[in-house]
């Protein structure tokens, strides 16, 4: 069993001007750790606590929301989030748990369920197979770590499990490449190799998302729909790019060349809120952003997002954050 002591490292800084999708990974500061390979003879099962839990138990330095992602190299799993149906991960595929939620992997009709906090303490593995002939399944297990959740658009949109073959390569290339680099890297111990797992896995965790993103079926809603509609997805750009600019429903509808009203409808229709509800929330999130650096003035951050009251600002910020800024502020600076 391999355990890590965690290092968040974000990433390097990207330009307002990329493509949303991009923007907003970047803004998640991706990080992640590989906490276990294992083979465990049925039955079997493993509890794995939620986010909170394992914040505690990964010793973050600052909260985070924390993503299980479980790939099965041999044999199958079941994966049974505490709240949802239980799901069937055979060899070759990988699972994700975006929502943060607590989950039980299992095989077979196991009367212990052996808490992950267990294995991680080093206690041993109680599953393992008695010879290397018995059969068995094969896990990775690690997590991402994605910072700057809260009022994150694309947290909100994704399935709290994420299901995707990783082993075929004509299926999902990009992925089976991925893959394939984090786990030789993992067996071969180069010099360099903690440094470059935590590469992999940032490319990991994008290209999940991104897979996702592709394989959406038509007429979903939800924001990574909105990426993909051709005309919404040009005024999310847009206020991506000038969060501060005073916009407007008529602004944004001379964008995509659509009247207000056709456009209002169809932006609230994919994405489930109105165009300003949209870029008020989007606003609040690059303020909670530039908040956790104690050299950007509040008055400076509110005129940034396009507020030229302070108090409107700090009302606003209120009301989708749950705290002033000033006490945000306090409990989620940088040091």
């Amino acid at each position: 069993m391999l355990k890590t002591t965690v290092s968040l490292a974000p990433t390097a800084g990207a330009s307002l001007s990329e493509d949303v999708l991009s923007h907003v990974l970047n803004a998640m500061r991706i990080s992640g750790s590989l906490l276990l390979k294992e083979r465990y003879t049925t039955p079997w099962g493993v509890s794995v606590p939620d986010t909170h839990v394992l914040n505690t138990l990964l010793n973050t330095r600052h909260p985070v929301r924390i993503a299980a992602f479980h790939l099965v190299e041999q044999g199958f799993i079941h994966i049974k989030p505490d709240d949802h149906e239980a799901v069937l991960v055979e060899a070759g595929e990988m699972v994700v748990c975006f929502s943060g939620k607590a989950h039980t992997l299992f095989q077979g009709s196991s009367s212990r369920i052996v808490p992950f906090q267990d294995l991680m303490s080093g206690t041993g593995n109680l599953f393992a197979p008695d010879n290397e002939i018995t059969p068995c399944t094969s896990l990775l297990c690690g997590v991402f770590m994605l910072q700057d959740t809260l009022l994150n658009p694309l947290l909100a949109t994704l399935p709290a499990v994420i299901k995707f073959s990783v082993t075929h390569l004509t299926e999902f290339p990009r992925l089976y490449g991925v893959v394939n680099l984090l786990v030789q890297e993992f067996q071969h111990h180069l010099a360099g190799n903690r440094y470059v797992i935590q590469r992999y896995l940032e490319i990991l965790c994008a290209e999940a998302i991104r897979v996702h993103l592709e394989n959406l079926p038509d007429h979903s809603t939800g924001w990574l729909s909105a990426l993909k509609d051709p005309l919404i997805g040009r005024t999310i750009e847009a206020i991506h790019q000038q969060p501060g600019h005073h916009w407007s429903v008529k602004g944004l509808a001379e964008i995509v060349a659509m009247s207000p009203s056709r456009f209002a409808a169809r932006f609230a229709e994919t994405l489930g809120e109105s165009p300003m509800a949209y870029v008020t929330r989007w606003r609040m999130y690059i303020a909670s952003r530039m908040l956790e650096n104690l050299k950007n003035p509040v008055e400076h951050i509110a005129n940034t997002v396009g507020y030229e009251s302070l108090a409107a600002f700090s009302r606003a910020f209120k009301r989708h954050a749950g705290l002033p800024p000033a006490t945000w502020r306090a409990q989620h600076h940088r040091h």
